[in-house]
């Protein structure tokens, strides 16, 4: 595998691309569904792909959960598939305009959305992220690259090829799904240089694997993932409400990005607070990485500076007692990955604070971190949760996976 061969996928996807940008809703609505169909037709195919990929892993003495992710069911395969028809049930934002009128001089002007062209996806396990982000993005017209983690090359290579024979029996042109060639980091490397052929990259999977794109591309990238959510009970919190969001957001789903890694309650709570959350967590199986507060409680470990730092994505979460709202900010601008942090009070003065002075990409008022999510959200789809400010920030729908453009109408204009 070399750079020329890279840049061959990427040109292939290019040309493709401007076949697609054309292309009306009711084609890509029927290409998504063909994709969705073939999919639960060749199931067989694609199960054992992602057999010989569970097969490898296992002999190779991966961790379960990491083959958990990795393993496809007929039930996994039928919700890609399901996905799919969603992402086809959802409005088109290509030509959306976004603002546009009649200028004084007469011009009419129009911003509309339009694809980005050609995105690269480059993320870990899950086999399903290969049909989501090539749904996704035929929807929003983009044409994908996808290179996902050699653990997963058989399942990646069968769904690819799938979902390309339904794209072109549906009329558009194969191309506009491509895996990236090759297994190693070279293949990668090369499409993270691959400037000018590549629109925008896309990393999903953990912070190893983000902080690698986003320092080594020439390629532009939004950063999506590394979740370090905080959830902060202020000294006006319902209690009760106060636990049922701490244990929703900590134990509901440990592995993504939405789930709570971190608590910080309010000094005026340690006598009626901290015994029940305490309790609470540790019979839900958590362990609490905690201060001196926490730590007075039997069980509780105590924390360290990179246990506030840690996206645990297990039944761990680091736990402090803050004097004072502006204290809890603090502790969030020096710890947060800027993904989503949530504050339980019944105080509207604490909650508006607390909002205005967080900058995270989601602030949630009195509601679990875990509904930092596309589907949540009401988008119907997501390609990932950007943690950046630039183009986009926090679940990335539809509209996110477009760029806009000014389209200007006269009649003989010129300027004075």
């Amino acid at each position: 595998m070399s750079m020329n061969d890279v840049i061959a996928v990427a040109e292939r996807a290019r040309e493709a691309s401007h076949g697609l940008a054309l292309a009306t809703r009711a084609e890509k609505d029927r290409a998504l569904h063909a994709m969705a169909d073939a999919l639960q037709a060749r199931a067989e195919e694609v199960l054992a792909g992602n057999a010989a990929d569970v097969e490898r892993a296992e002999a190779g003495g991966t961790p379960a959960n990491i083959i958990d992710r990795l393993r496809l069911t007929p039930e996994r395969l039928d919700a890609m598939a399901q996905g799919l028809r969603d992402v086809a049930g959802l409005p088109d934002p290509v030509g959306e305009v976004v603002r546009g009128g009649t200028l004084a001089n007469g011009l009419e002007l129009r911003q509309v959305r339009v694809p980005f062209g050609v995105v690269g996806m480059i993320y870990e396990a899950r086999p399903n992220v290969t049909a989501d982000a090539a749904g996704i993005c035929l929807k929003s017209g983009n044409a994908v690259l996808l290179r996902g983690s050699s653990s997963a090359r058989s399942s990646n290579a069968a769904i690819v090829a799938v979902l390309r024979d339904a794209v072109a029996e549906a009329g558009l042109d194969a191309d506009v799904v491509q895996l990236v060639p090759g297994d190693t980091h070279d293949s990668v490397k090369a499409l993270m240089r691959a400037r000018g052929h590549v629109d925008v990259l896309i990393p999903r999977g953990g912070a190893g694997l983000i902080r690698s794109v986003v320092e080594e591309s020439t390629v532009p990238v939004i950063e999506t993932g590394v979740g370090n959510c905080h959830v902060y009970v202020d000294a006006a919190a319902d209690l009760d409400k106060a636990l049922a969001i701490v244990l929703n957001a900590k134990t509901h789903r440990t592995s993504v990005c939405n789930a709570a890694e971190s608590l910080l309650v309010h000094a005026d709570l340690v006598d009626t607070f901290l015994p029940r959350v305490v309790a609470a967590l540790q019979d839900a199986g958590v362990t609490i990485h905690g201060d001196a507060a926490f730590g007075a409680y039997d069980g509780v470990v105590a924390a360290t500076e990179e246990d506030y730092e840690q996206e645990y994505l297990s039944l761990d979460i680091s736990a402090a007692v803050v004097p004072d709202l502006d204290a809890a900010v603090r502790h969030i601008r020096r710890y947060s990955s800027q993904h989503t942090e949530a504050i339980v009070t019944e105080d509207l003065a604490a909650a508006r604070r607390f909002t205005a002075s967080v900058d995270s990409a989601a602030v949630l008022v009195n509601a679990s971190t875990r509904f930092t999510d596309g589907g949540e959200f009401g988008f119907g789809a997501e390609i990932g949760i950007s943690t950046q400010k630039l183009h986009a920030r926090g679940p990335m729908g539809l509209p996110e996976m477009t760029s806009t453009k000014y389209v200007v109408t006269g009649d003989g204009h010129v300027r004075p």
